[in-house]
Formats: structure tokens, C-alpha cells, sequence
């Protein structure tokens, strides 16, 4: 079989190493992947934003299945004219990706559908947003309403940065167009957890907990990042919770998606956030989370492939779906500054012994050599039987990767290791 996966992070890396293990899988297409996935694909230079030469592209080259995992091409509708071509996919069409490319029309959905979630309100002009953060409680978040990078959510705990993010998001389109409107929401407290999950818009399969560690710096300082390490399984998400989302929140939404005549197919992303009142949903992703899959993936043990082409068919019932009962730590390996300014270009050596279990994000071939392209650059893995050993195991492969400028957290996991003793 040849295979197609759309977008070119560390997050691809991931499920195209898992993709490989089927003896079924001939080549696997990158577009446009990196430096690191060329090691385990063909890459080929097409924008993943650049729907209409990816459908062309696989119709030419004969792709048996294709995979779109970023938010960007979803949304585009990548898998709309991939179907149109006659490829069958594994991810959304542009109908149901909306549930992330719009946060107002996803709060809207929970609201309509009674699934838990934070307080908010809509605006589509700065002045009432403004007047209405004149009263607002404190702190409040402030969301755009479309895709921004990851960037696009601003945890305000002044009034005066409600305000500042309302005026960069509205006034000085700092995302374009996706300011164009914001949500405004009541600021919920807790641990939070990822729950990946597999459905072909009837049956729901949730994939293993995982933990994100979004701050630059150790202890949750510094800026805002894509996500600089991951653990899985959460702690904090235990077996009566998951019951509990399965019922209030994960079928909920999968049936409130075809009531809207949008069936959801591929993998939908919950974020969510134990309060005292309960699991409550913080966002949706139409897709894999980045770097929550290089957690999950490693420790799913059913053939990811077959899954997958159980979700396209609709006959995810019938598949088993199999996770190993031990733990993962990824930990991000970043360029120095990030994600604010960063230097480029520094030669990155891994040793082979490791390959296996490092996602390469942001790095290219120059000259024979891996050298770094990105503000994420690698990230770098461990499986164990306990989560204490999967962070060590994931730290000593660190020590044996080079590049200039590394820089990493080194707290990857903490708070999990301190909740697992509570």
C-alpha cells in the first residue's frame, strides 16, 4: 500500500513511524515532512496548506490511503478533495474540522447540547468585548475564534491584559482574520488532561490520558508554547472520570456533531479541565494533538493502520483498539529563545541507537547533515514500566543528543510523579 500523510512535525514523525510497522505499507509520502522524516518517508515539497496539489498529487502517484493530521488542511477541507479523487482518508471533512477551526461555533455546540464547559460570551467588535471586560470576573480567558497557531488564547489575570489581548486580537489582527471575533470565558481551575480519541462518528474509543507541559520554562514559567514535553497516562484522570466524560461529554459530542448534519471521522481531541464541578471541556482539536502523540502512539499496541481504516469504513465497533499497560515521557529538545526569536541552522547529532524513539519537528537536511529549522526541534521518548522510569529513560536519551543552543525543561512529568504519590 502506499500511503499519504499530510504536514511535516514531530507529531507526523510519530504516526508515520507507527504506520510503518504494517507489513501492508510499500512507501509513505510526506507533504512536505522534514529533515527527520525523510529517514522514515518520501518527502515531497507541497505546502500542507496546498489542498488542491496534495489531491492531485495523490491521484498521480497512485496513494491507496491518506492521513491528514494538522488543523490547517482539515479545516481547507484536505480531506474533502482527497475523497473527491477517490482517496479514502482518515480524518474530518471541512464540515465537522470546524469544531476546532471555529471556537465560537464550538461553544455554541456544548451550550446548544448541555456539555459541560466554561462560561462565555461572543463578540464581534472590540468596543462591547471592552465594555463588557469593565465588570467581568478575574481573571478571564480571551480566545480568537479561529486557528492561530496555538497561539490564539490568552489566560488573563489582570483586567488590563483582558483588554491589551482584546485589542491585539480585534484591532491589531495579530491572527488575521481569525480575530475577527473572540470568546470571552470564564477562567476554570484544575489539573488538565488530553484525551485523544479515535471515532467514526458512531463509536468512541479514547486513546491513552496524557499530560502536556505548555510553559517554556520549568515549575509552568515563561511563555506559551506549542507543548515542550509530555507524560502518559495522566494521573489525575482516573477510571470513574473517564466514565464520566464518556457519558457527559465524548458521545454528547459525537451525537451533537451528526444532529448538525457534521459526522465527525477521524481523531477528535478533548481538553479538558477537572474542576470541583466536574470534567469540563477547554477546547477541541479536529486532530492528533502535537506533542501528545509521541506519548500515546508508542504505547498503542493494536496496528494503527487497521484502526484507522476502521474509522474511514466506519466500523470501529469491530476493531480492537489495544494500549500497553505502562507509561511514556516525551521531552521537547527547543532552539534557545523559543517561542519567541531563535537562531537556526546548528548541526544536530543523534545517535543511531536512538532513532527509533525521536520525533524530529523542526529540522532539515543541509549538506548530508540534520541541522535545526525550528523552535520545537525534536522530541525525544520513553517507554517504561513505571512513569518514575519512562522520565529517566527519556532524559538519559537527551544526554546523548547534540545540537547548539538545545534547550529543554527539565521538570518534564513532576507534577504527575507528585500526584501519583497523593
Amino acid at each position: 500500500m502506499k500511503l499519504l500523510v499530510v504536514g511535516g512535525g514531530g507529531r507526523e514523525h510519530a504516526v508515520i513511524k507507527k504506520l510503518r510497522e504494517n507489513p501492508s505499507v510499500t512507501e509513505i509520502f510526506a507533504l512536505p515532512g522534514n529533515g527527520g522524516i525523510a529517514h522514515d518517508a518520501t518527502c515531497v515539497d507541497i505546502a500542507a496548506t496546498d489542498v488542491a496539489k496534495i489531491a492531485a498529487f495523490a491521484a498521480e502517484n497512485g496513494v491507496d490511503y491518506a492521513v491528514v493530521t494538522p488543523d490547517d488542511p482539515l479545516v481547507l477541507g484536505c480531506v474533502d478533495a482527497l475523497e473527491a479523487k477517490g482517496i479514502p482518508c482518515f480524518g474530518p471533512r471541512k464540515n465537522a474540522a470546524i469544531i476546532e477551526g471555529s471556537k465560537v461555533f464550538s461553544k455554541n455546540l456544548m451550550k446548544k447540547y448541555g456539555i459541560p464547559t466554561a462560561d462565555y460570551a461572543v463578540f464581534d467588535a472590540p468596543k462591547a468585548a471592552l465594555d463588557y471586560l469593565a465588570t467581568a470576573p478575574i481573571p478571564t480567558v480571551v480566545k480568537a475564534d479561529g486557528l492561530a497557531l496555538g497561539k490564539g488564547v490568552v489566560v488573563a489575570m489582570t483586567r488590563e491584559e483582558a483588554e491589551d489581548a482584546v485589542r491585539s486580537i480585534m484591532q491589531d489582527k495579530k491572527f488575521g482574520a481569525s480575530g475577527n471575533q473572540i470568546v470571552i470565558e470564564e477562567f476554570l481551575s484544575g489539573p488538565e488532561v488530553s484525551v485523544l480519541s479515535f471515532t467514526d462518528g458512531h463509536t468512541v474509543v479514547p486513546m491513552v490520558s496524557s499530560m502536556d507541559h505548555k510553559r517554556a520554562g520549568d515549575n509552568d514559567t515563561g511563555l506559551n508554547t506549542g507543548g515542550m514535553g509530555t507524560i502518559a497516562p495522566n494521573p489525575y484522570y482516573t477510571e470513574e472520570i473517564a466514565a464520566e466524560c464518556m457519558e457527559k461529554i465524548f458521545l454528547p459530542t459525537i451525537h451533537a456533531m451528526n444532529a448538525e448534519g457534521r459526522p465527525f471521522k477521524g481523531c477528535l481531541y478533548f481538553g479538558l479541565m477537572l474542576t470541583k464541578d466536574g470534567p469540563k471541556v477547554i477546547e477541541y482539536n479536529c486532530r492528533f494533538g502535537d506533542p501528545e502523540t509521541q506519548v500515546v502512539l508508542p504505547l498503542l499496541e493494536s496496528d494503527l493502520l487497521t484502526v484507522m481504516q476502521a474509522v474511514t469504513d466506519e466500523r470501529l465497533a469491530d476493531c480492537a483498539v489495544r494500549f500497553a499497560k505502562k507509561h511514556a515521557c516525551c521531552v521537547v529538545m527547543a532552539s534557545a529563545g523559543y517561542p519567541a526569536s531563535y537562531e537556526k541552522g546548528f548541526e544536530i547529532t543523534i545517535p543511531e541507537a536512538l532513532r527509533d524513539s525521536v520525533f524530529v519537528a523542526g529540522a532539515k537536511q543541509k549538506g548530508g547533515a540534520l541541522v535545526t529549522s525550528g523552535g520545537r526541534v525534536l522530541g525525544v521518548c520513553a517507554v517504561a514500566d513505571s512513569l518514575k522510569e519512562a522520565i529517566g529513560a527519556a532524559y538519559e536519551k537527551v544526554g546523548h543528543i547534540r545540537f547548539d543552543n538545545a534547550y529543554y525543561r527539565r521538570d518534564i512529568g513532576a507534577k504527575a510523579l507528585q500526584a501519583e504519590e497523593q
